[in-house]
């Protein structure tokens, strides 16, 4: 006869084989239900969240929650009110860090202060028709100066195919990306180009980290911080990061 211990192993894997079909099933009609919402968007994880009856959806730095059927959606954060802990927001910071680390140097257009007086590393959406995003480029040299290394990402608000799309992608198409962009900001007309560029992909990066306006700014933790911040206060900002990550 099968001692104790296997038998108690038997029945619960019996009993729990159902949940996990139905579990399966569940995660199966949300992933499809998810890419008709988002054409073309990949969920990265899709499980049962701390509220029993919902699931958790995390789509880049977007969480959302989901019925098992998924006919119904939630967008708002989870509290857990015993641990006064925002599970959201936890996730959230999780995936951010995890987006603008996988950021490559090479897909972005920098502006650095001089080598070695690097101390810090923004990444920022940028629309060149936006006034805020050309203010804060008026001030380039500033950020420069506080240490502050500036990662550009094309956000044109407009969408695709409009006249702020094709201005990012003649910056991305020119030979000076760094001059180009600076002229664009500072409304000199240039000559219409196409390569292949990231914009397209820039933008579905904007719509992941959940990015409605600009500029955006997206600190090193992957913190985000809509809208202008000039550099001296950036700069407070910064440290005050990093000295809580020690």
């Amino acid at each position: 006869m099968l001692n104790r211990s296997i038998l108690l192993f038997l029945l619960a894997l019996i009993t729990t084989l159902p949940v996990l079909a139905d579990e399966k099933s569940d995660v199966s009609a949300i992933k499809k239900v998810f890419s008709e919402i988002i054409p073309g968007a990949k969920t990265d994880s899709v499980k049962p969240s701390a509220l029993v009856g919902l699931y958790e959806v995390v789509y880049g730095a977007q969480i959302l929650y989901m019925s098992p059927d998924a006919r119904y959606i939630i967008q708002g954060d989870l509290i857990d009110l015993k641990t006064r802990t925002n599970l959201t927001e936890a996730t959230r910071s999780i995936q951010r860090a995890s987006l603008v680390k996988s950021i490559k140097d090479d897909t972005t257009i920098i502006f650095s202060p001089e080598p070695g007086k690097v101390k810090h590393t923004i990444t920022v959406f940028t629309d060149i028709d936006c006034g805020y995003c050309r203010k804060l480029h008026r001030e380039i040299d500033q950020y420069l100066a506080e240490g502050i290394r500036v990662r550009y990402l094309s956000f044109p608000r407009s969408g695709v195919n409009t006249k702020s799309y094709y201005k990012a992608v003649t910056v991305w198409c020119s030979d000076d990306k760094k001059k180009a962009l600076t002229d664009a900001k500072a409304g000199v007309k240039q000559e219409r180009k196409t390569c292949d560029n990231p914009v397209k992909d820039h933008m579905k990066l904007a719509e992941q980290f959940g990015v409605s306006g600009t500029p955006t700014i997206v600190l090193e933790n992957g913190e985000v911080v809509p809208g202008y911040v000039p550099a001296a206060r950036l700069k407070l900002m910064l440290e005050n990061v990093k000295q809580a990550s020690l």
